[in-house]
């Protein structure tokens, strides 16, 4: 199971997130449970309370808010101050497409009936239910919502799912989803110090700090220069809610840790199967408030193509979560940071456990209702090497059927992946019941993998794919390239952030997450733009790692036009030469591609306008991946020196532009 089960997976442990461990400094105590007692449920006119002598759990009755979070003699772990409505929620963002124009629609979910799931000393689930019918349209999202929470005996956290449903009856609008999470807002009298990762954790801002007076606005809203915070030591630094972004593969725990007294507040997600995107989309975590969210679905650093959008009258089902809330504490007078560490090993049992047994709805299956796929991804690139290559560190994935590539824009159902270990062999546990197709991409090579077969998955299946051969587009031998394919920009330059404007957490690493890059390319290239000189230059220190427009004298932006010079020693007039671009990320940007002449009036290649993901303004080193394969005339090239002019054009604001994952020239065949 979930929580109680970390007494079998960890050394010294009494009951969930009660265990000691040994560091050079001595024996450190941390303390997540007390109790052994039963969970109790305690039903009120206007309240839902369900203890287990560990922590205390109130829910708001019918509409399922949490109102309070009592735990190691803090009265409620969530902000005091705020409205009973505004401490801890599941939401949604939605659009009609209906014809009636509403859009951008925030909406706090809440219920309109409250059911007694289960009730034992064990175990407590209970299920805060909204349906849906058409005298609600244009007011609430058209979807019947149940909301579910969980507390288990001995356990020191509880667990949140829910399940939203669209029938399929003309009477049922289309909309889409541009955002779904559970929002959680702690007291910022306790809760300053903030942990996503090992190196991304520090104490931040309080939001009063945010407000007119002690901050300055920024290019966008979420970005605030912090100019007379109530710690000084944070003066002059910026505070931005996406420098705190992570890939779905890396966000499995973070939070908040109280000082005083000693308390840590996680939130867990021990499996992406609900999330969207895949592996390495990118979705927010946590951030001033103190704030503490579990997305679903969102349109971050990918636009509305991550959006699901649902026609009149589609069935759609879908279970987001269990989702897990740890708490934790240690002692007075020992650091408090140890609770960092304790949450991480939490996240493993919480991962191990998955999927959990101890959820009701018929809509969760269990481990035996499921099925398993195995198998090996090798590759064949010819120009490589003669032999088959193991796709080790490979991405493998189960998604719905689709085009190759389509799963990074697929967010209506459930996906599975793993990463191939080596020999390129990979194991996918655990998937639920329907049809797939099996996707890959392997980090060293271009492209997308997809197998023709479709892969039913029955309950208690396991399936031998055997060995599967990936052939990564590949016309001709590399005259040259520029970067590594891996579908990031992180290799390329990364200026260092205007002194103004320093986030003192990212001086050393993620430094792409520092706030106004894209206006320091103007600064490196006030002038003229990049040059690249095949041989001589080198991607690490000479290309930016953002194709952004150049800021002028009077803020207005222009575009802009790098080259690419090299020299071949033969060319082939009559032969097709190929230049392969992967780019990392678009918004609303355009690349078109020019050889040996910047005047042509038609370009030899126009992506068109292309994305949305707003990866430069957000600090995301990747958005969506885009792959072009260019055909370059012979005719086009010569014997000695030539450019390739890669233009993007689009200027009306600073954040339109792209990031390039890889540049290759292949010779003609």
């Amino acid at each position: 199971m979930g929580c109680g089960s970390f007494k079998t997976l960890a050394k010294g442990i009494c009951t969930c997130g009660k265990f000691t461990t040994t560091e050079a400094s001595g024996n450190t105590e941390v303390i997540g449970s007390m109790s052994h007692a039963g969970v109790r449920l305690i039903i009120q006119d206007r309240h839902v309370v369900i203890n287990n002598g560990i922590l205390k759990l109130t829910l708001s009755n019918p509409d399922g808010l949490v109102t309070g979070i009592q735990y190691n003699g803090v009265d409620n772990l969530l902000e005091v101050l705020n409205n009973e409505n505004n401490r801890g929620y599941w939401d949604v963002v939605w659009n009609a497409l209906d014809g009636t124009g509403k859009s951008g629609v925030f909406e706090v979910i809440k219920a309109t009936s409250f059911k007694v799931i289960v009730e034992t000393k064990e175990q407590v689930e209970v299920s805060f239910s909204r349906p849906w019918d058409p005298s609600l349209q244009g007011k609430l999202v058209p979807l019947n919502i149940d909301k579910r929470f969980i507390l288990l005996r001995g356990c020191s956290g509880f667990y949140s799912y829910a399940i939203y449903e669209h029938l399929g009856s003309e009477e049922w609008p289309g909309f889409s989803i541009g955002e779904t999470r559970i929002a959680f807002k702690l007291r910022k009298d306790k809760f300053h110090y903030m942990a996503v990762e090992d190196n991304r954790q520090r104490f931040m801002p309080l939001p009063d700090d945010r407000l007119p007076g002690r901050s300055q606005s920024l290019a966008y809203p979420e970005a605030a220069l912090l100019v007379n915070p109530a710690e000084p030591s944070l003066k002059g630094e910026v505070d931005d809610k996406y420098q705190y972004s992570c890939e779905n593969k890396d966000l499995k725990v973070h939070g908040w840790i109280s000082n005083n007294p000693p308390v840590g507040f996680w939130q867990i997600t021990p499996s992406d199967e609900f999330r969207s995107g895949g592996p390495v989309k990118q979705s927010l975590s946590s951030h001033v408030g103190p704030t503490a969210l579990a997305i679903f679905l969102s349109s971050h650093y990918a636009g509305q193509d991550l959006d699901p959008k649902f026609g009149q009258g589609e069935p759609w089902k879908k279970v987001f979560g269990p989702v897990f809330i740890y708490l934790n504490s240690a002692k007075i007078g020992q650091d408090p940071y140890i609770l960092w560490d304790d949450a991480k090993r939490q996240m493993l049992v919480e991962v191990q456990s998955w999927p959990y047994s101890f959820p009701a709805s018929e809509d969760f299956p269990s481990s035996d209702q499921r099925g398993n796929v195995r198998g090996r991804l090798l590759v064949r690139d010819r120009y490589i090497s003669h032999d088959c290559l193991p796709a080790s560190d490979a991405y493998i994935g189960l998604a719905p059927p689709g085009e190759v590539g389509s799963w990074q824009r697929e967010c209506k159902d459930y996906q599975f992946w793993t990463k191939a270990v080596e020999g390129g062999y990979f194991s996918i546990k655990n998937i639920r019941t329907g049809d797939y197709n099996l996707y890959a991409w392997v980090p060293g090579f271009v492209g997308d993998y997809k197998n023709d077969s479709l892969v039913t998955i029955t309950s208690g299946c396991n399936i031998d794919m055997g060995d599967l051969v990936y052939e990564p587009p590949r016309d001709g031998p590399t005259l040259w390239e520029i970067g590594i394919p891996d579908r990031s920009a992180a290799e390329f330059y990364i200026p260092d952030p205007n002194p103004q404007f320093v986030n003192k957490l990212f001086v050393n690493h993620n430094r792409f997450r520092q706030y106004g890059l894209w206006d320091r390319y103007a600064e490196l290239y006030p002038d003229n733009d990049l040059v690249y000189t095949v041989g001589e230059s080198d991607y690490r220190k000479d290309w930016f790692f953002a194709h952004v427009n150049r800021k002028r004298e009077d803020n207005t932006y222009q575009g802009t036009t790098w080259q690419i010079k090299f020299k071949l020693d033969n060319v082939s007039s009559s032969g097709t030469y190929k230049l392969r671009v992967a780019l990392a990320a678009a918004a609303l940007a355009e690349l078109q591609v020019r050889v040996n002449d910047p005047n042509t009036k038609r370009p030899l290649f126009s992506s068109g306008l292309i994305g949305r993901d707003n990866a430069i303004a957000r600090h995301g080193i990747h958005g969506l991946y885009w792959l072009y394969n260019v055909n370059i005339p012979g005719n086009l090239l010569l014997q000695g020196e030539n450019t390739i002019y890669l233009t993007q054009p689009r200027s009306v604001s600073p954040f339109q532009g792209i990031m390039y994952d890889y540049i290759r020239l292949e010779g003609s065949t």
